[in-house]
């Protein structure tokens, strides 16, 4: 790890580090139905010692804080952990909740979207409610490519209506508030707390932003894809390139450890 660039840094000086990671492909496998995704077993106890040795620990997410909190059972014991909820709406810390009040956009579009998806005709495509935002998924369509296709000029016509903008991920197509994505979320965390170096890890096309952030920083950095055949644009940009959740999970431990010695 010595050999990779920011990796040295983060090395020396664990106490000026911020852990960057995404939760869906990241921490946790990607399953049919997102609501019975759950973190990878041993990402609470990693993360954890992770935690006693680095700035902060940050999972950066297109999920509700609660959503990622509940399905990432054991994280409320990491020290000194933040997470970042809806892209970085929503912030969780020390126990506590803040975010604006919802944009009205979100639940007028998840009215419309009912009779949208029925005027389609496609087989197996869920919708997954957010709350500050609302995804359609068709991972358990019979051709789930093709669906996307079906469905990406039509939802980016409801997001303009209601003043919402379309975020592509794996298999999945989300109308959520601008103004905010993982990038600006790290950024302003990076800036918050006057890290002194960043490593952040994700799996899918809404991660580019943070890796733009870590380049954008200034500071030493390193960026690692959680590889899958689903998605290939992170694997071209990352420093690291793992085998999923599961090489994540090693990563981290191996960092642990390194500090440890």
């Amino acid at each position: 790890m010595k050999n990779i660039p920011g990796m040295e840094a983060i090395l020396t000086d664990p106490a000026g580090a911020v852990i960057g990671l995404d939760f869906d492909g990241t921490l946790s496998p990607i399953v049919a139905d997102p609501a019975s995704a759950v973190i990878h077993p041993d990402a609470p106890a990693v993360l954890a010692e992770l935690g006693g040795h680095v700035m902060a620990v940050a999972i950066v997410t297109g999920r509700p804080v609660a959503t990622a909190l509940e399905l990432g059972r054991g994280l409320e014991a990491v020290p000194g952990l933040v997470v970042l909820g809806h892209y970085g709406f929503e912030r969780w810390e020390g126990g506590r909740v803040s975010a604006p009040p919802p944009p009205a956009g979100v639940p007028r579009a998840r009215a419309d979207l009912p009779l949208l998806l029925d005027s389609l005709g496609l087989d197996g495509v869920t919708v997954e409610d957010k709350g500050r935002a609302v995804a359609v998924h068709t991972r358990r369509s019979p051709d789930p490519e093709a669906a996307l296709a079906v469905l990406r000029d039509p939802l980016a016509k409801l997001a303009e209506k209601h003043g919402l903008v379309v975020e592509p991920g794996r298999m999945v197509l989300e109308l959520r508030p601008p103004g905010m994505d993982k990038g600006h979320a790290l950024s302003m965390f990076l800036a918050e707390r006057d890290a002194r170096s960043v490593l952040f890890a994700g799996d899918d096309l809404g991660d580019l932003a943070a890796f733009d952030a870590v380049r954008a920083s200034g500071l030493p950095g390193v960026t690692v894809c959680s590889g899958s055949a689903e998605v290939t644009a992170l694997a071209e940009r990352a420093d690291i390139v793992v085998d999923g959740p599961e090489g994540v999970i090693a990563l981290l431990r191996e960092l642990s450890s390194a500090f440890s010695r």
